[in-house]
């Protein structure tokens, strides 16, 4: 298997280390995707890295305020 491929079994047990939710993998990014925490998480020389600091916001773009509420 070559270092930049993620482990196919590894893939199917791994969860969301800060929701608990199951992951979707981007294969093209190399990243494990956790919709429930609007996370991104890399994967390096086939190596999952599960650390909500190291994991990259989905948006870019700050949230809009709730209406009746001051950004």
């Amino acid at each position: 298997m070559p270092p930049t491929t993620a482990d196919p079994k590894l893939l199917e047990v791994l969860v969301c280390p800060l929701t608990k939710a199951t992951l979707r993998y981007d294969a093209e990014a190399q990243e494990l995707i956790s919709d429930a925490a609007q996370l991104a998480f890399p994967i390096r020389d086939g190596i999952p890295i599960m650390l909500v600091d190291e994991a990259r916001p989905l948006s870019d773009e700050p949230k809009p305020a709730p209406p009746g509420q001051l950004p």
